[in-house]
């Protein structure tokens, strides 16, 4: 071989290298700031939640209140969330105008709590909050994919850990306000959100790899549950949703009620607690893309809610203490709680029809969305029929070992094989 045939060789093969490398940092800088976006946007979710006591005392709320202020945004997802995908919307609109339109009207459904609208306007409020949120993190999980085909898993954790974070933001913002007023949580969230706008619009873009369009069938409904394998994971879905959001809405009350018990009571660690536990979450999204990426999907999702129930079931034993057990209890649930949730619409898109992922994937966040507005509201009725908190979430557990022994079941069928590249 010529040297100058060699030098041809090897420039070629270091510009495909050099081309490589900046593509790869160009994709983790797009997701690193998708992240960002979605952690300020997603404020909003449980804003009210996390100053649920303030509102109390301000405006008289019932008992039965405190449930829609969870509630309204989990109703408001489900229907944007279908709605979007009936009229295709994600393919009409580009997804960072999308997103960013989304996060402006979440923003201004989340200010109208300043004005003091009363239960009636507050639970409206909820409910558009939610519309909106479902212009947020359904595309945000498209856009990302449109970047990675490589550690797909490991990408989509980490806008689930966004979410996560954004999520228990609310909490923090109550924990550091002390005893200022609960206006500024509010604020807070809203200001934060209208950031995450404003990055969406300017810094979100579709990647290299863009899906075809999918559009909700209602006339394939039938066929996904008729597939075994797709059934499978949706089960395992459902008992990951009956756990997840009821968890999250409860976990301020059920700790104020511990601490009340171990005589460390302070509605400010109440909530920093609650904020750790939640947040903590973020590394389980991470651990669990990176997991299911080298394990497979139906391990990982099954020992992550193996973990998750346990926790669930310990919970209550350590209800009265000591303080840095319940604590130690509380943050491994929120590691293990939401660390698998990425991994289920990640198999849909794996084992469904491609022409009808869209259907897939909009009746899986569907049915599992409807699912937490039931859990939400038994909860405290369970704890009020228990005569409080201590064993309230006993509740929780059969969901996600129910949803374990669903993906475990899965990954002995032949077709698990089309999961995360043969494992399963």
């Amino acid at each position: 071989m010529s040297e100058r045939l060699k030098m041809m060789l090897w420039r070629s093969s270091h510009g495909t290298t050099q081309a490589t490398f900046a593509e790869d940092a160009h994709r983790w800088r797009v997701l690193g700031l998708l992240c960002i976006a979605v952690v300020l946007s997603l404020t909003t979710w449980f804003s009210a939640t996390a100053i649920t006591p303030e509102l109390e005392a301000a405006w008289h709320l019932t008992g039965a209140m405190e449930a829609w202020l969870t509630n309204g945004v989990q109703i408001g997802f489900v229907t944007g969330a279908l709605a979007s995908s009936l009229v295709n919307l994600p393919d009409v609109v580009r997804l960072n105008r999308l997103m960013a339109v989304s996060a402006l009207l979440a923003a201004a459904a989340n200010a109208c709590l300043l004005l003091q609208p009363g239960p009636v306007g507050l639970v409206a409020a909820r409910i558009l909050t939610g519309i909106a949120l479902a212009g947020v993190y359904p595309p945000a999980l498209k856009l990302v994919s449109t970047w990675f085909v490589r550690s797909r898993g490991l990408a989509l954790g980490a806008v689930i850990g966004a979410l996560t974070l954004g999520s228990s933001l609310p909490h923090l913002f109550r924990a550091l306000s002390g005893s200022l007023d609960w206006q500024l949580v509010v604020l807070a969230a809203t200001v934060a959100t209208l950031i995450g706008a404003a990055i969406f619009w300017f810094f979100a873009s579709e990647g290299p790899y863009p899906f075809g369009k999918t559009v909700f069938d209602p006339r394939q409904i039938g066929a996904i549950f008729r597939d075994r394998p797709l059934v499978l994971v949706n089960i395992g879905y459902l008992g990951h949703m009956w756990e997840l959001y009821a968890m999250w809405a409860w976990l301020l009350a059920y700790a104020r009620a511990a601490l009340e018990a171990q005589q460390h009571a302070s509605s400010a660690l109440a909530s920093l607690l609650t904020f750790c536990a939640i947040a903590a979450g973020v590394g389980g999204c991470l651990l669990g893309g990176v997991l299911s990426d080298r394990f497979g999907r139906s391990l990982t999702t099954a020992g992550l809610m193996i973990v998750s129930g346990l926790c669930a079931l310990a919970i209550g034993f350590v209800f009265d203490g000591p303080l840095w057990l319940f604590v130690l209890v509380i943050v491994v649930w929120g590691v293990s709680i939401i660390g698998d949730s990425a991994q289920f619409s990640a198999a849909v898109t794996e084992l469904g029809d491609r022409r009808f992922v869209g259907t897939a994937l909009s009746v899986q966040l569907g049915l599992g969305f409807a699912l937490t507005v039931l859990v939400i509201w038994l909860v405290p009725h369970v704890a009020a029929l228990l005569g409080g908190w201590r064993w309230a979430f006993l509740l929780l557990v059969p969901g996600p070992l129910t949803g374990a022994a669903a993906m475990l079941a899965l990954r002995r069928l032949p077709v698990a094989a089309k999961m995360a590249g043969g494992k399963r």
